[in-house]
């Protein structure tokens, strides 16, 4: 029996592995890497956090190989740029940043935290000085803590952290412009290594990485973000505080719950949600407005009469309303701009103005128009026509009684041991006191209090 000789053997399953093999080889050279693009070019706010979140949680879920970050901004809020920091630092994939134009303050600190950093001509990256609200240099704990990041940072990816100290408060160092808190051009980035490349937009950032045939995927938001930035628009913003103040008023003219208060926690809930994904909305904030909420329900259904608690409450409310607008963190508004504020209540004023405006203008056509006429009886029944109701309530007036609910100012009384629903003529009545008929209409009573 003849034998196959080892070397023989050996060569045939080598070749047979290759055959198999083939197309795995040949699929892994066909494949392209995928390189994720996201934006930042605006203020760093929590929105920007919130955008910077999804956009690489997005990248995570099409399995990108780079991430590359186009950046232009002046900066922000620390805190949110902290967080975005945290993110790329532990972001597993190579995250590259590309300042076109700007990367100052907070846009500087992100910038540090990528892996290489490519710069368009003309642009600058530093400035990182911690600024307070009114423009100035803030309290020196807020520089140190802005120091130890920049370093920190620097140092991760192995960056001169001197330098990046020397971008928050002036060096002593000749070479950093000494007495001066630094900047650099582009030019300077490259001489001192906080530069990887120069590059004229995306694609030139792709040339400089040998990415030039990788499959480009631009993050886009969802409609979900849409919506969102919908709600957060000023005018939305007061059109719905208009039907949450109004809702809650008109409620405390009614007895029990009924659609005002239906439509203001609708109208809330609208206004809430926009601003807490986003990140505005801070806790005791969302605490105020459940705490002026719980007093006006006091107000409503338990406290008599109508005075601090009712006014307190949609105090709180409207009052939270209107914070929800401005980033600020717990009770520190050091980095607030003292104009926001005022932007703040301007641009809920105007919504409300505005949507008033556009009530008025648009109520005689609505109640003109036919999907009105298919809910409204517009037709009038005279007695002198003949028709008359199933009851009449003439017998009453004059007659004397008590109030069977409280009457805010409508209500139930109780004459001669029947209930019939009425209608305070002057304020509120409270329940158990003594009314006096002095008026009726096909539907109610309007009655008196009497001593």
């Amino acid at each position: 029996m003849k034998t196959i000789p080892k070397h023989e053997h050996f060569l045939g399953t080598y070749l047979l592995l290759c055959f198999f093999m083939l197309p795995l080889f040949t699929s892994a050279q066909t494949s392209k890497p995928k390189v994720f693009v996201m934006e930042v070019k605006a203020e760093i706010d929590p929105r920007t956090n919130r955008y910077t979140k999804m956009a690489l949680e997005r990248a995570t879920e099409v399995d990108a190989d780079h991430v590359l970050l186009v950046m232009d901004t002046f900066g922000g809020a620390l805190q949110d740029a902290d967080e975005i920091r945290k993110r790329i630092l532990n972001y597993p994939k190579p995250v590259y940043a590309f300042i076109d134009n700007n990367a100052a303050s907070a846009g500087a600190l992100i910038s540090l935290a990528c892996d290489s950093i490519y710069m368009s001509p003309g642009s600058s990256i530093g400035a990182a000085t911690v600024v307070g609200a009114d423009g100035q240099a803030a309290p020196g704990k807020y520089q140190s803590y802005m120091r130890s990041i920049m370093r920190a940072t620097a140092e991760a990816n192995n960056r001169d952290p001197h330098m990046a100290e020397a971008m928050v408060e002036p060096s002593v160092d000749s070479t950093l412009s000494a007495g001066q808190v630094l900047t650099l051009s582009t030019t300077e980035a490259l001489k001192y290594d906080f530069c990887d490349g120069v590059a004229t937009d995306v694609e030139g950032v792709l040339a400089e990485l040998n990415l030039m045939n990788a499959e480009v995927i631009y993050y886009e938001t969802s409609v979900t973000d849409d919506i969102i930035s919908f709600f957060l628009n000023p005018f939305i913003s007061g059109i719905l505080l208009l039907i949450i103040v109004g809702g809650l008023y008109f409620e405390l003219q009614t007895p029990g719950i009924g659609f005002p208060l239906l439509a203001a926690i609708v109208a809330g809930l609208f206004y809430l949600v926009p601003y807490y994904l986003t990140g505005l909305a801070e806790n005791w904030e969302i605490l105020m407005f459940v705490a002026g909420f719980i007093l006006i329900m006091l107000e409503v259904f338990v406290i008599p009469g109508f005075g601090v608690t009712g006014i307190s409450g949609i105090l709180l409310v409207v009052c939270s309303l209107v914070l929800m607008m401005l980033n600020n963190y717990n009770f520190d508004f050091t980095f607030v701009p003292s104009d926001n504020l005022m932007k703040s209540l301007i641009s809920v004023v105007l919504g409300i103005v505005g949507a008033g405006i556009l009530i008025a203008l648009s109520w005689n056509r609505l109640v003109s128009s036919t999907a009105m006429d298919r809910v409204v009886l517009k037709n009038s029944f005279h007695s002198k026509e003949g028709y008359r109701s199933a009851s009449t309530a003439e017998h009453l007036v004059g007659k004397t009684g008590f109030a069977h609910t409280r009457m805010t100012p409508t209500g139930r009384v109780m004459i001669d041991d029947t209930l019939y629903d009425a209608q305070a003529r002057d304020g509120f009545i409270e329940k158990g006191e003594a009314v006096q008929v002095i008026d009726h209409s096909t539907f109610s009573l309007r009655v008196k209090k009497v001593s």
